[in-house]
């Protein structure tokens, strides 16, 4: 079971994946506790599968952004959560994959 995740009206939550034999995580936000929870189980079910299928996915934080990842080139998925006064371009602490 997944932690339930508090919602307040400035918060924003973003969904990292870890791209296999990619440095950094590719993220999207989403603006609802309970839509971020659907994005992470719709791309762990993805990787569950094991079939190679296009998962797309659309930010709906300050830049617009589209990306489509193939499902058997996730190596990982996390959900944080941050207040959205926070300033400056820092991340909050999370997971690292490192090439093989």
């Amino acid at each position: 079971m997944s932690p339930q995740l508090n919602f307040e009206q400035r918060q924003m939550f973003t969904i990292d994946l870890t791209v296999k034999n990619t440095a950094f995580p590719i993220s999207v936000e989403r603006k609802l506790a309970e839509d971020a929870e659907a994005v992470y189980q719709s791309i762990v079910t993805a990787i569950r599968s094991g079939s190679p299928d296009i998962v797309e996915l659309e930010s709906e934080g300050k830049t617009a952004k589209k990306v489509a990842v193939r499902t058997s080139e996730i190596s990982g998925v996390q959900i944080t959560q941050r207040d959205g006064t926070t300033t400056g371009g820092g991340r909050p602490p999370g997971f690292f994959a490192l090439a093989e």
